[in-house]
């Protein structure tokens, strides 16, 4: 798709600028971006509700926890609002309960652990009630009773709810392990930053040890600065939260009981690609890639960041649809998991998707469950099987990642 300053995607689905150079960012946007607004209110200095979730999250006796992701649902009044971009003969009668059967096949197909909804989950412009908006597009995970986690996108609040009256909604769900914020953080930018831990194998050595770190925030949506265009990215407070949770996760990891030398693998999910997305061609990613990258239009540094912190092995993001490749750069993997709903843009033909990950413990010598050993991907389309594509190892902690 060529690059414009400004392109109408499907009813203004999309906002489109063009791409900076990347590895540098100018004094001033630099300057721009230290003295950004940062969204504190007085919900946001109060401790994130509990889990509503009793049993915390572990990998199960196969040794293995598995993840569906679940990007752009775009949902809006259910039977009432018609498809985007399917073939004529799928037009009569689709509607976003297409999307909400999807979201039952993919439970029914891989039965995942966690479900991770990486924003856009409804379109807020053309839904009526927000709030009952939400509810429809997150029932299928809440109906099979399966820990959900969410974080925002850039169109989630568009409707009648805020950008905070949105992730105050989700975290009231049931079975939801999102959080409005973290309960140790003042001062953060944006709602939805938060981590989960994913035990060991129960009556394992490491039941009470954290071996799967997943990290969650919120990418924006729009710029605030007025000379930075485009889309929001992730600010300096929040890149300070992530550092400070990592580091303790991590010494933890590597305390007695069970002391490691190594970090646990993390994963990290948000909404809008970092420009890195952009350094790859068909030559080294696996997938698609059938559309720009709609990243911020500065560069904020948080890839920099995720690579000093030492232990995230994977990025997931949705945001542009018709992309749905993941590839490496400096040892960290990029990926889309491609559009899911049928009230969002997409193509004519290209099946709507989603992205698993499962992660496998290795096999200690005394025959139990010991640390992750690799994390592997693949991803599941909305046809006659469900079909599986694209299978990968994402990492594994026997090979060297490349550079």
């Amino acid at each position: 798709m060529a690059q414009a300053s400004s392109v109408v995607y499907n009813n203004k689905r999309k906002l489109w600028v063009p791409l900076p150079l990347h590895g540098f960012v100018v004094a001033v946007a630099v300057l721009l971006l230290c003295f950004a607004p940062i969204n504190v209110s007085a919900a946001a200095r109060q401790q994130s509700p509990p889990l509503q979730l009793s049993q915390k999250l572990r990998f199960g006796r196969t040794g293995e926890f598995k993840i569906l992701q679940v990007a752009d649902m775009h949902y809006a009044d259910g039977k009432t609002t018609p498809c985007l971009n399917v073939l004529p003969s799928q037009v009569h009668g689709c509607s976003d309960l297409n999307t909400s059967a999807f979201i039952q096949r993919m439970i029914e197909a891989e039965k995942p652990n966690l479900i991770v909804f990486t924003g856009d989950n409804i379109f807020g412009f053309e839904a009526k009630d927000s709030a009952k908006s939400l509810n429809a597009a997150f029932a299928p995970a809440i109906a099979a009773g399966i820990p959900w986690a969410a974080v925002l996108g850039n169109h989630d609040q568009e409707g009648t709810l805020s950008r905070e009256g949105v992730m105050k909604h989700i975290v009231g769900l049931k079975h939801t392990l999102s959080q409005f914020n973290p309960s140790e953080a003042h001062i953060i930018d944006g709602f939805g930053n938060y981590n989960l831990e994913v035990g060991g194998v129960e009556g394992s050595d490491f039941a009470n040890k954290s071996v799967l770190n997943l990290y969650f925030l919120d990418s924006g949506d729009y710029s605030t600065v007025p000379s930075i265009p485009g889309y929001g990215w992730i600010k300096p407070s929040q890149q300070l939260w992530f550092q400070r949770t990592s580091a303790k996760l991590q010494s933890a990891y590597m305390r007695l009981p069970m002391a490691k030398k190594s970090f646990a693998p993390g994963l990290v999910y948000f909404h809008i690609p970092l420009p890195e997305f952009a350094s790859f061609d068909a030559s080294n990613f696996t997938g698609v890639r059938q559309e720009g990258i709609s990243s911020a239009s500065i560069n904020s540094g948080f890839f920099t960041t995720m690579v000093e912190a030492g232990d995230v092995k994977a990025v997931f993001t949705g945001h542009d649809h018709l992309n749905d490749f993941c590839g490496q750069m400096t040892g960290i993997q990029l990926c889309y998991a491609g559009g899911f709903g049928y009230h969002a843009y997409g193509k004519a033909g290209w099946s709507r998707r989603a992205r698993v990950v499962v992660a496998s413990l290795e096999k200690t010598d005394e025959g139990g469950w010991g640390a992750v050993k690799s994390i592997k991907t693949w991803k599941r389309l909305d046809d006659e099987l469900p079909t599986a594509i694209d299978g990968q190892v994402l990492w594994s902690k026997h090979l060297t990642p490349k550079l």
